[in-house]
């Protein structure tokens, strides 16, 4: 885990700038693995659907609503599109996160805490010092576990990019 990299200047919280700890991932590069936990506690990684594309969805809190709003909409195309499958990260508890999906009403809902240790955030770079929340940001990751495609979400009350994370999701499938 790369606890030892801050990097400042990246995203803005309210208009502030924020700190996030963890290394920046790119395009082209592998995904990096980590354990989280399921609502049931269980432990998910990277392989939590194996052999589909996965959108990996960062976010602060599935009880705020631009969270709910990107979970949702991540989770519907995805439950659309065979082969594709959502994964929405924060660092909510198990609990807090198995209520919202009992409250979503949306089948195939893919959640996961990372508040035992970060693994998540840390490893995709992600971890808002100040907060220890997650900063708003979107991978997709192919079936080989290569990242196609990273979006940090500049300030992390904004939407991220849906069309263009999507896109990227329904090519690969295509590939």
């Amino acid at each position: 885990m790369t606890i030892d990299v801050m990097r400042d200047g990246v995203v803005t919280f309210r208009g502030r700038p924020v700190t996030l700890t963890g290394g920046e991932v790119k395009v082209g590069g592998p995904a990096p693995e980590f354990t989280v936990l399921g609502s049931d506690f269980s432990p998910l990684g990277l392989n939590f659907a194996p052999g589909a594309v996965r959108i990996l969805s960062a976010v602060p809190s599935l009880d705020t609503e631009v969270c709910d709003q990107q979970t949702r909409r991540f989770h519907e195309e995805a439950a659309a599109l065979d082969g594709v499958a959502a994964l929405a990260v924060s660092v909510d508890l198990p609990f807090a996160q198995a209520r919202w999906c009992g409250a979503s009403g949306l089948d195939r809902v893919w959640t996961a805490s990372d508040h035992r240790d970060l693994s998540f955030g840390l490893a995709y770079g992600v971890v808002v010092a100040q907060l220890r929340l997650l900063a708003r940001a979107v991978f997709v990751v192919d079936p080989a576990d290569q990242l196609v495609h990273v979006e940090y979400v500049a300030e992390i009350g904004a939407h991220p990019d849906y069309e263009q994370a999507l896109a990227v999701a329904r090519s690969t499938l295509n590939r």
